[in-house]
């Protein structure tokens, strides 16, 4: 039986992986929306696997959930990651939300800065689930 949790993860490397592919095809703002998508896959993907759970009455992860519980619970708290993780779910969501809703291209340079704080938060948090 495949774990609620093992899914998430495998989203956010599958969005990882589109990121990957946009940013090399020079569709920036794609690869910043991918970005996005992958980081937040992947807190989930923590917050399951550190034994924290959606409640019945939220049904579903919300965006402020997800990075509250990981900056606040993962990282602060229990120290399960580097500080330096904290921000990359807020930092994603800004660069997606110009990506998305602006008025304003994302560069190839925050694409860039953006795929590379992913990798290396899936890889985190990839490394740290496969130890539970």
């Amino acid at each position: 039986m495949v774990e609620v949790a093992d899914v998430f993860l495998a989203k956010a490397q599958e969005a990882l992986a589109g990121a990957e592919s946009e940013f090399a095809n020079g569709r920036y703002n794609n690869c910043a929306n991918r970005c996005y998508y992958s980081a937040f896959h992947a807190a989930i993907y923590a917050l399951e696997v550190a034994g924290i759970r959606v409640t019945a009455d939220q049904g579903t992860w919300g965006y402020d959930a997800i990075q509250a519980g990981f900056a606040g619970q993962l990282v602060q708290r229990r120290k399960l990651y580097p500080a330096e993780l904290r921000s990359v779910l807020l930092r994603n969501q800004a660069l997606r939300n110009t990506a998305d809703y602006e008025r304003h291209w994302v560069t190839e340079i925050q694409a860039a800065h953006a795929l590379r704080r992913t990798r290396v938060f899936v890889q985190a948090v990839a490394s740290k689930g496969a130890g539970s």
